[in-house]
């Protein structure tokens, strides 16, 4: 599709991810103004929008070890406690989760967005942590119809695993595969890719295959609990994407800053961009 950008909002930006359960409302309103400007001022923008967790899912994720899989039997001993419990904790994930997507989609309505959720939990299976099967109709019908579809990390079943998580990243990776994107934007609280994190003062404005070795180790990872990886595993996966997927480019930048990812919807270029050598 011409013009397609995946927007990600992180867990970080969206909710206080050292206090568990913990939105921030007045950021996800501003963003939702954002968005909704952005397509007003270009009406032939197609908006994929994906949010992480934040402070609601990798909280309990971490607790119950759920991303690292639930195998059978039901009854296996692990960790000291009954299966049965990890299981009931792969379903507070997913509790979570949905109860942060409302959040955002309650934000997105009163942007007067026409949005809706499209949860992995109903409709990814995965194999071994990674997307195995997924129909993408209803969400390339939606772009079709104006309405933004919105995905975002969660829970699924795993045909190895038995369950897992995926994060927005590793859906990203699949329908960006699938769907080929001009552009990935990542808005979070940082300005972009630092080679001397946390110091803050080298600040990376392009990364490629090639000049990825060499940042990779000093990235950093994620200041609160985040299960699926940090700041260098999302990095990773970027760098994979750009080499297998041609004529994409992606940004990560800070959405904190007044106005920016309007700006980054509209072309802009912020933060550290990503692409092929």
């Amino acid at each position: 599709m011409e013009n397609l950008v995946f927007l990600k909002l992180g867990g970080s930006l969206i909710t206080d991810k050292l206090r568990p359960h913990t939105p921030r409302l007045k950021t996800l309103k501003d963003l939702a103004s954002q968005i909704a400007s952005a397509r007003i001022a270009d009406p032939n923008l197609l908006l994929l929008l994906g949010h992480g967790s934040g402070s609601f899912g990798h909280v309990v994720a971490k607790k119950y070890k759920t991303r690292e899989g639930l195998p059978p039997p039901f009854y296996k001993k692990r960790g000291g406690e009954q299966e049965g419990n990890y299981w009931r904790g792969f379903s507070e994930v997913w509790h979570e989760a949905d109860a942060l997507n409302q959040f955002v989609m309650s934000a997105l309505r009163e942007a007067n967005i026409p949005a809706m959720a499209m949860p992995p939990s109903s409709s990814v299976v995965a194999r071994d942590g990674q997307v195995a099967t997924w129909n993408l109709d209803p969400i390339r019908s939606a772009l079709s119809k104006g309405i933004v579809p919105v995905v975002y990390g969660d829970v699924v079943f795993d045909e190895v695993r038995g369950g897992t998580i995926l994060s927005t990243e590793d859906l990203f990776m699949h329908l960006a595969r699938e769907m080929r994107p001009q552009r990935i934007l990542l808005a979070g609280i940082e300005d972009g890719v630092y080679a001397d994190f946390p110091v803050r003062k080298q600040q990376v404005k392009r990364v490629t295959p090639g000049s990825f070795k060499k940042v990779r180790a000093s990235i950093g990872s994620s200041a609160g609990t985040d299960v699926t990886g940090g700041m260098q595993s999302k990095v990773q996966q970027m760098v994979e994407l750009v080499k297998s997927t041609s004529g994409l480019t992606i940004q990560i930048f800070s959405g904190l800053n007044s106005g920016n990812v309007q700006k980054a919807l509209l072309g802009k270029e912020l933060g550290t961009l990503i692409e092929p050598d």
